[in-house]
């Protein structure tokens, strides 16, 4: 009777190892082998390089919409005083923001005021909207304020306004020059309201990494703001940045409580939940399409120990007949196939890994290649494309990959287990 043998022995990985290094007349196996490791380097490249896009995107988008927009905009659907007429905004916005401020968690309560202009330098003219803010408060806004990437002094900011990059190069102004604003109802006269165009210099030019924010969007003082827009004593909206934007449901109910019964709430995951749900969605498909390239990838594996099990018949019925037991066949060709498995995730997590290291310069030699930008900001929003290396992600890669090769692995090692020493050996 065999004796049984410790799992994994060092004779195993010595039987193993041999296997793997077909001699040439077994080229096929050789070769069948390569195949196997080539296409679980590629899968595993393929699905790490893809969630680190995924997750690099997720971040930046999310991160330019909390980085230069409010968290919460508090604001009201109007009042209706005697007259009969409705007026939108907070006659006590600097109460409000101080109340606001008091909620535990809120960083920040600035007084708002918006409005939309037409911005014209010479010939050239552009649509803008204006965002009417203190100093103060405009140092505050991570993306476009202090410490964010920009030109000019923004301690010069009562003195002008800040443009978006986009505005400015649309433009063909830097900081310095004067720029006209043209507002369709600024002056009201006894025939009725006129275009109000008054001209400003530009002190501050921001770039807050998006595009959509960058070519539309100018920030003006609000005192200057209120004159500009005929909103003496108002204020349109309050802007409200919190701790921690990820739960902006916590924090929502205070915030309303601290505001008074007039206002209401708009947070960003209500304006940016559609987009997030798609990369959501996205995110899930893109990973089960991935799964099953890595999948593909693993059968090969299958069909290299398969051959490798034809092959080697005459080897096995020996090695049953000196008393190697059956666990001891299955794991010497779980080992052959595993082995390819291990490898090739391991090439794959490596060349992912650089992949999203170096993301940047991978494009600008794609860029180099075609001759152009082939990522457009204009449609996607951000001005480069994104790479975010996160553990879970690489994980998730390299347990599925692993899992998968050892699965399919087995069967085949089955297989030569369960092979017949006789009929292995009756026709040699």
């Amino acid at each position: 009777m065999a004796s049984k043998t410790a799992p994994f022995s060092a004779f195993e990985f010595m039987i193993a190892w041999r296997y793997l290094r077909a001699r040439r007349a077994e080229g096929g196996v050789s070769v069948m082998t390569w195949i196997s490791l080539i296409g679980i380097t590629l899968a595993v490249f393929a699905l790490i390089a893809t969630l680190a896009v995924r997750a690099g995107f997720r971040a930046e988008f999310v991160d330019t919409i909390l980085g230069a927009n409010a968290h919460v905009t508090v604001y009201t659907a109007g009042v209706v005083d005697a007259d009969g007429t409705v007026t939108k905004g907070f006659a006590n916005a600097d109460a409000m923001s101080e109340a606001i401020r008091a909620v535990p968690g809120v960083t920040r309560a600035a007084p708002l005021i918006k409005g939309q202009v037409m911005v014209t330098d010479g010939d050239r003219t552009t649509g803008a909207q204006v965002f009417g803010l203190t100093r103060e408060n405009l140092e505050t806004i991570p993306r476009v304020g202090l410490g964010s990437d920009a030109l000019g002094e923004i301690a010069r900011f009562d003195e002008g306004i800040a443009l978006g990059s986009g505005i400015a190069r649309e433009l063909g102004v830097t900081v310095g020059d004067r720029v006209r604003l043209i507002a369709p109802g600024g002056v009201k006269t006894a025939m009725g309201a006129s275009p109000r165009v008054s001209a400003y210099e530009v002190v501050y030019i921001f770039t807050a990494g998006r595009y959509d924010i960058d070519t539309t969007r100018i920030y003006m003082p609000f005192a200057e703001a209120q004159s500009y827009f005929n909103k003496e004593g108002i204020a349109d909206e309050i802007e409200v940045m919190v701790e921690n934007p990820d739960a902006i449901e916590g924090y929502a109910l205070p915030i309303l409580n601290a505001a008074g019964p007039d206002a209401l709430l708009w947070t960003w995951k209500e304006s940016a939940g559609s987009f997030l749900r798609a990369l959501d969605i996205e995110d899930n498909v893109m990973f089960v399409i991935l799964s099953i390239l890595v999948l593909i990838a693993a059968m090969n594996i299958v069909s290299g120990l398969i051959m490798l099990v034809k092959n080697k018949g005459r080897d096995i019925g020996i090695l049953r007949t000196m008393g190697l037991t059956e666990g001891s066949v299955l794991r010497v060709f779980f080992i052959c196939g595993a082995f390819t498995g291990v490898v090739g995730t391991l090439m794959g997590v490596g060349l992912g890994c650089l992949f999203a290291i170096y993301i940047d310069r991978i494009m600008g030699f794609i860029n180099w290649m075609n001759g152009a930008e082939v990522w457009d900001p204009s449609i996607r929003g951000i001005y480069a494309l994104p790479a975010k290396l996160q553990l879970k992600d690489v994980g998730s890669a390299v347990a599925l990959s692993l899992g998968l090769s050892f699965i399919v692995t087995l069967f085949p090692a089955r297989r030569a287990a369960r092979m017949n020493p006789v009929e292995a050996l009756r026709y040699e």
